[in-house]
């Protein structure tokens, strides 16, 4: 399998997820190198008290350098204040913004619950990758989401 054929599976909190798919937060920043290729779609699970898949968007580009380089390209489309970005950053010697394009949201968020009924699944503390048996499985505990994910992804999503 390339590397044309795997997700994002990003973890944010619920007020990020909401931004990201209005399309007023395009960068999402984090604390360490994070090497995705421009293209790859990120499925975007809303962490407590959402818990859920509620969405979808695709990385643009990847800017990786210290945390004061990151703020500096991208603070306008972050989202977050500089005060809530420092307390974030505090200790990382470097970080990434994904800048993310092509928001859409899910007409039915996905829950926990019924990802985990589907299968083995366990939402990452930030990010993890998902392969085709990954998301195969995130498809069948979602319509919506295997519906999107077909459209991106063809040859990874069988079902």
């Amino acid at each position: 399998m390339n590397d044309s054929e795997r997700a994002m599976l990003l973890s944010v909190h619920p007020r990020f997820a909401t931004a990201i798919l209005a399309g007023s937060k395009t960068v999402e920043v984090r604390r360490q190198r994070v090497a995705a290729p421009a293209g790859t779609p990120v499925l975007l699970y809303a962490t407590a008290p959402t818990m859920a898949l509620v969405g979808m968007a695709r990385i643009a580009s990847v800017r990786v350098g210290s945390p004061k380089e990151v703020w500096s390209a991208h603070r306008t489309q972050t989202g977050i204040t500089r005060r809530e970005y420092d307390a974030y950053m505090d200790g990382a010697t470097q970080a990434s913004g994904l800048t993310l394009e092509n928001p859409v949201s899910f007409d039915e968020p996905v829950s926990l619950s019924a990802l985990r009924a589907a299968g083995t699944f366990h939402p990452p503390q930030s990010y993890r990758y998902l392969r085709s048996a990954d998301l195969r499985q995130v498809s069948e505990a979602g319509p919506a989401v295997g519906s999107a994910l077909r459209k991106v992804l063809p040859d990874a999503v069988h079902v």
